[in-house]
């Protein structure tokens, strides 16, 4: 690379972040990511403040930036590096401005943060490149070496936006933060709505996306929604008021109505919520209140999700620029279930635009085929799951079963929430939901008890208001089939006629589903479909790379860690070693490192040595040399409490306290089960809905067929897994040999291994390679 004009030595690559279009929760954390990855590559790397604006003004606008100028960014709301509406872009002037600015700084790689508009905007960009190089060197304003070092600009996107409003991705950057902060406004109006028995209208953003709605209402258990893809039906105000009026007589106290604020009819015209709000008022007489969010929605600080995919899209985006080639489309970095991926920017961009020419055109059903099956699936379980008078979806008499749910292992959030969706979807189709109260303990020892058993038919209202309680509202225990009798837990399936099994817990819960697989042969009660949603905090279910409960975790992890570390930050030289749980699994201590940007973490599936813990010591000796009492300098180690037997979290607490020779205080910190949260999170909620229904779905397969034919089909015992970019069933048998690791208590390959490194690479800490062997010093 040529010589600057500026005199900065050329690099190999200089990659520019910048956030652009509205802000949203976990654009700093994109920053972040984006900065440090490329450092660690051997980068240069260069904010562009304000946006677009930025780009054309140039100057101390466009900020090379260095390691600690990101630091503490994780925890913040909005974008620290600004952002704003340009229209000096979005014409040819402007642009050539852009490019030149860019040459001055020997910028050859753009990373934007954005909506459909920016992206659109950054292709647009590198689409004329070559011309604008073309015009910079006829003006005399580039030489002719300069237009040939940077003939070629590579160019990734990241979405942000909180109306998760973007085509072929499932998530983009912001948006379960907004979910959070409209689920905590709709809760706390849901308590003052039930004692005043009165109705609410709830106004969400989304102009001409429905996705906040939409999951507003699957995780709120809201009554009725309005969403624009999906417009009611012409006589929209009476079947509201339908649904609404059927609920009052089963004695539902309140109200809940969610509006999108881009909602219509099917005649395109616009439902507001003062319409709503008069409807409920005049017609079925209840006492309304109208709630218009507004900008809250945007604001706050990142939930556990958006810093995690904030953090791991960045650094896909960094590598996606490494990677490309002069013939690489524009890429940008999307996410499906649970895999992150590189997709064509142009054709998403496209897709989500065709979406608002669908809703125009009144073509409904194109305009939900174009948000994909994920937006569907919801939107279908809230429908089956929120009225439960829908004769249209009974099945035939002989197709109905008594379906038994039952909690197995520690609580976590969204059990209750599966619940509720199993017992309301259940009752849409004819079946009968029996909750067995206190596991398989409950069961064996309760089962005979009056007036009132371990195991009970249950009804609508008596589930309704779960969606947002934590815990197990039926029981739940560690207690094993085979510790309880296997012969007494079958006679209960016969007395009760069980023809079904939904288990939703742990570990343990699979290891009861395994025991019940093994006993078929000798007791035939259990050749009947049983199903496992996975709920753990730790994640370490076999099948799966998501278990409910675990992102309620995360959240509740995430938020004590922030405060202990704005007191490390606070005294500028001090470290809290936080000890996390999740048994022999890592997860919890992983993931959480990545939203916290933990100085290190350690796992059970690493161990700990001595060697690894006078690395990570010299580590904190340099970095609070180099910090000097700056800001933010707060830091934090998080270990899992099965890390290692010898090196506890208040001997690495001391070893640290000894060895940094009062240049800095170290401190140990024990969440203990506040980790199990309160509230479940949105994504537990919503999940739990969608997951829950699946498997019922899945048992109604069964449906009539011999108790024969059920044994012989390995899927009729099998655990519903997010795995990659899809949800599939599981077969027992072949999860207990090939994916389990038994001794250990969690699954042989776990797909969140490949994120440590990431929060290595990230804080800083120094690799094995660095470190003289045996000396325990670095090799500086």
């Amino acid at each position: 690379m040529a010589p600057l004009p500026n005199g900065v030595p050329p690099a190999k690559n200089r990659i520019a972040v910048m956030t652009s279009g509205g802000d949203s929760p976990g654009m700093n954390g994109c920053v972040r990511a984006v900065v440090r990855k490329s450092l660690a590559q051997g980068c240069e790397s260069y904010c562009i403040y304000e946006g677009y604006e930025g780009l054309v003004r140039g100057g101390d606008l466009i900020k090379q930036m260095r390691w600690e100028d990101v630091r503490g960014l994780l925890s913040e709301g909005g974008t620290s590096i600004g952002t704003a509406r340009c229209k000096a872009f979005t014409e040819r002037p402007g642009r050539l401005k852009a490019a030149k600015n860019m040459i001055d700084k020997g910028i050859n790689a753009l990373i934007i943060c954005g909506g459909d508009g920016s992206l659109t905007g950054a292709d647009t960009f590198r689409g004329e490149w070559p011309g604008l190089l073309e015009e910079l060197v006829s003006s005399g304003e580039i030489t002719p070496e300069q237009r040939n070092e940077f003939q070629h600009l590579n160019i990734v996107g990241l979405v942000g936006s909180i109306d998760n409003d973007f085509a072929d991705t499932d998530a983009t950057i912001g948006c379960y933060s907004s979910l959070a902060r409209i689920c905590e406004s709709v809760d706390s109006i849901d308590a003052t709505a039930s004692s005043h028995q009165r109705a609410f209208v709830i106004e969400v953003m989304g102009r001409h996306c429905g996705w906040l709605a939409l999951m507003a209402g699957v995780s709120t258990g809201a009554d009725f929604i309005f969403i624009p893809e999906n417009p009611p039906a012409q006589n929209w105000e009476d079947q509201m008021c339908g649904i609404i009026k059927k609920h009052r007589e089963f004695g539902k106290r309140k109200t809940i109505v969610i509006v999108a604020e881009g909602a219509i009819d099917s005649e395109l015209k616009q439902i507001s919520p003062t319409q709503v709000k008069d409807l409920l008022s005049n017609r079925l007489k209840l006492d309304t209140r109208i709630t218009t969010l507004g900008h809250v929605q945007r604001g706050g600080t990142p939930c556990a999700y958006d810093r995690q995919l904030s953090t791991l899209q960045g650094v896909e985006a960094v590598m996606a620029v490494l990677d490309a080639t002069p013939e690489t489309p524009s890429k940008f970095i999307a996410i499906i279930e649970n895999k992150i991926i590189r997709s064509p920017l142009i054709e998403a961009v496209a897709l989500t635009q065709e979406v608002a020419k669908a809703i125009a055109a009144k073509d409904f059903k194109r305009a939900m085929d174009l948000r994909g099956p994920e937006f569907a699936e919801y939107y279908n379980a809230y429908m089956t799951t929120t009225s439960t008078a829908l004769p249209d979806l009974y099945l035939p008499k002989e197709k109905h079963m008594n379906i038994a749910i039952i909690h197995i292992g520690a609580p976590a959030g969204g059990m209750n929430s599966a619940t509720r969706a199993a017992v309301a979807y259940c009752l849409s189709r004819g079946h009968t939901p029996i909750a067995i109260h206190n596991g398989f303990a409950g069961l064996v020892r309760h089962h005979g008890d009056e007036p009132i058993g371990s195991v009970r038919e249950v009804k609508w209202l008596d589930v309704e208001g779960w969606i947002s309680r934590g815990g197990s509202e039926i029981g739940t225990n560690r207690d094993l089939p085979s510790k309880v009798g296997m012969g007494e837990t079958a006679d209960c399936f016969s007395q009760y006629k069980i023809d079904a099994l939904f288990i939703i817990g742990g570990f343990e819960a699979f290891t009861a589903l395994s025991e019940l697989r093994k006993a078929r042969p000798d007791y035939p009660a259990f050749r009947i479909p049983m199903m496992l949603l996975p709920a753990t905090i730790s994640n370490n279910v076999p099948g799966t790379e998501y278990s409910i409960g675990s992102d309620t975790c995360l959240n509740a992890l995430i938020s004590y860690c922030d405060a202990i570390k704005q007191s490390a930050a606070a005294s500028r030289r001090r470290i809290f070693v936080v000890e996390t749980q999740g048994g022999r699994s890592g997860y919890v201590a992983t993931m959480a490192a990545l939203g916290i940007g933990a100085t290190a973490v350690y796992t059970p599936e690493e161990g700990i040595s001595i060697q690894m813990l006078a690395r990570d010591i010299q580590h904190l000796r340099e970095s609070f040399a180099k910090d000097q009492g700056q800001n933010r300098a707060g830091k934090l180690i998080l270990c899992n409490e099965h890390a290692s037997d010898t090196y506890t979290t208040e001997v690495i607490s001391n070893m640290i306290r000894t060895e940094s020779k009062g240049r800095f205080e170290s401190r140990f910190a024990i969440p203990g089960h506040v980790q199990q949260g309160g509230t479940p999170s949105p994504m537990d909620r919503v999940r739990a809905v969608r997951l829950a229904v699946k498997c019922i779905q899945q048992i109604e397969g069964y449906a009539g067929k011999s108790k024969e034919e059920i044994m012989e089909d390995p899927l009729s015992m099998a655990v519903i897994g997010i795995k990659g970019a899809h949800v599939k069933f599981g077969g027992m048998e072949r999860l207990e040999q090939e994916e389990t690791n038994w001794k250990d208590r969690r699954p042989k390959n776990e797909s969140w291994i490949r994120y440590k490194s990431i929060v290595d690479t990230l804080s800083g800490r120094p690799k094995a390679e660095d470190c003289c062997e045996g000396c325990g010093r670095l090799n500086r």
